[in-house]
């Protein structure tokens, strides 16, 4: 790592601020105002008691790429799916693989099912699915689910407020209908369709952060070169 690569007052802080939250300090530094070095950034952590080991480790978090969006399906115009993206600067080994299926299992509480396509690596568990696909500078990794009870609320919930319109328009041509049986009839597809839509956000941002916890993890670990090979 370049000891003279020289960082803006903003990463600066950013560094600072990852290295003593990793390393539980309670120090607050603050950045001159035209940047630091890297050197300079770690003699000044070092007053602070923050290790040179941490502040490496902050400035790799940095420059490691951050997750994207995948983009999901809609139902009946919502949308029902997350999924995050991430560029991997090098192939995992197998035992990273075997790492992140563990954090994974761990996470989201579920055992899945591993398989592997030549060079593809993927681990599901129902619609929630982990994507190891290689590209030209390393590997990419997708996390993505779907919200499958939603689409059957909804789905239900729209049929059932159909039924009731149909049956609405032939009580207005004169065929003979209970009101009251119209209305609980609508009442219940509406509650199954607003209770399918009304239960997304909540799950989006769970699942939202939970992807983001794992290639954080992830990435974190890369930042040490891996320690076994396969053919170890």
């Amino acid at each position: 790592m370049n000891d003279e690569r020289r960082f803006t007052d903003e990463e600066v802080g950013q560094i600072l601020d990852a290295a003593a939250e990793a390393q539980a300090s309670g120090g607050s530094l603050v950045a001159g105002s035209t940047g630091m070095t890297l050197r300079e950034l770690k003699e000044i952590a070092g007053e602070a008691g923050i290790s040179e080991i941490a502040i490496e480790r902050a400035v790799s978090e940095l420059d490691t790429p951050a997750p994207v969006p995948v983009s999901m399906q809609k139902h009946l115009g919502q949308t029902i799916g997350v999924g995050r993206s991430v560029e991997l600067p090098r192939p995992l080994t197998r035992e990273e693989w075997h790492e992140l299926v563990v954090d994974l299992r761990q996470t989201f509480d579920a055992r899945g099912k591993l398989s592997d396509e030549g060079p593809f690596r993927q681990w599901t568990n129902g619609n929630l699915q982990a994507l190891l696909e290689p590209t030209s500078s390393g590997e990419r990794l997708r996390l993505k689910t779907l919200k499958g009870s939603a689409r059957t609320y909804q789905t239900i919930g729209a049929a059932f407020m159909g039924i009731t319109g149909l049956l609405g328009v032939a009580e207005l041509f004169g065929r003979a209908g209970d009101p009251w049986d119209l209305f609980l009839l609508g009442g219940i597809g509406a509650a199954f369709f607003v209770g399918g839509r009304l239960t997304v956000p909540t799950w989006a941002r769970t699942r939202s952060d939970q992807f983001e916890d794992v290639i954080r993890r992830l990435q974190r670990r890369l930042t040490s070169p891996p320690t076994r090979t396969d053919g170890e």
